[in-house]
């Protein structure tokens, strides 16, 4: 008699687990087997407690990373670039060890809507050209082609999901409660920009939902359904935990005032189509806006 062949999960490895990170490992316990890069053996215990397999290495350092290669069916990539230069060396080290071995065939990667630069408050969809204004957004674009080049040469569905503001009552600075407590101030009405959203519950969904089904080399925007500007959204969220309006000064107060990476987050205005989100990954949003996260 031959006997049927043991199911064996498909292995996932993701790097850079924080926040998002564990609420992917929740939502995948027992469907895949769970690796987890980490730089900090002091993580080791927690993240075996949550379910996964721990890989110490660093992305500056590539040969610690040298074990990774065919460890993995698909990756999970979540790691900031470094806080440097123009290039995202860490990507690079990254997609170099798993070259070693082209077991890999799936890769989804967390960039941010930063990409863009300054829309002035246009809607758009993914097609829309990349223009990155600082290098904490050139590091991102860079990031971006070098795994669909990877998805390209190996052969592997590469998944860019481009996220904005990532919110949670239950992650750590995610609830603009901080925010508005301390009295930090935001632009008056004319000096404006449009802002956008996810919760963390949902981008983690996001996430999984790119795994199963994200199409080949394809970008999606990991977006909610809000269309506020700053302002506006900080005072929806003043007026439902019942705190003071934040105070608002105009762009030349703000000049004066904040610090050049406050600005700008400041100078940037877009809204998000998010279409192929819940058409082509088929994400129904647990809080379509920032409303119902907030009350959350």
């Amino acid at each position: 008699m031959t006997l049927p062949h043991t199911f064996r999960p498909p292995t996932l490895l993701i790097v850079g687990c924080g926040d998002v990170g564990l609420r992917v490992l929740r939502l995948l316990a027992g469907r895949y087997r769970l690796l987890v890069l980490t730089s900090n053996a002091a993580r080791v215990p927690a993240l075996r407690a949550a379910g996964a397999l721990p890989l110490v290495g660093n992305l500056d350092n590539p040969p610690s990373l040298q074990r990774l290669a065919g460890l993995a069916d698909a990756v999970l990539h979540l790691a900031p670039p470094p806080g440097h230069g123009a290039d995202d060396t860490r990507t690079a080290a990254l997609l170099q060890a798993l070259a070693r071995q082209g077991r890999v065939r799936r890769i989804v990667y967390a960039s941010t809507t930063g990409v863009y630069g300054d829309a002035q408050g246009a809607r758009f969809d993914e097609v829309r050209a990349v223009a990155p204004a600082t290098d904490r957004a050139r590091r991102r674009v860079d990031a971006e082609a070098r795994v669909r080049w990877y998805g390209r040469a190996f052969g592997a569905r590469v998944s860019v999901l481009r996220i904005p503001g990532i919110y949670a009552g239950d992650r750590e600075g995610g609830h603009p409660r901080e925010r508005l407590a301390r009295g930090t101030p935001v632009l008056v009405e004319a000096d404006d920009v449009y802002t956008n959203h996810i919760h963390a519950d949902d981008l983690a969904r996001a996430c999984v939902a790119a795994l199963h089904r994200g199409l080949p080399q394809r970008v999606v925007h990991a977006s909610d359904d809000t269309e506020l500007k700053m302002g506006d959204y900080f005072d929806l969220a003043a007026d439902l935990c019942g705190l003071p309006r934040p105070p608002r000064i105009t762009r030349a107060e703000a000049a004066e005032r904040m610090s050049a990476v406050q600005l700008s987050f400041w100078s940037e205005s877009r809204r998000l189509d998010n279409r192929r989100l819940k058409r082509e990954l088929r994400l129904t949003l647990r809080y379509p806006t920032v409303r119902e996260g907030l009350l959350a």
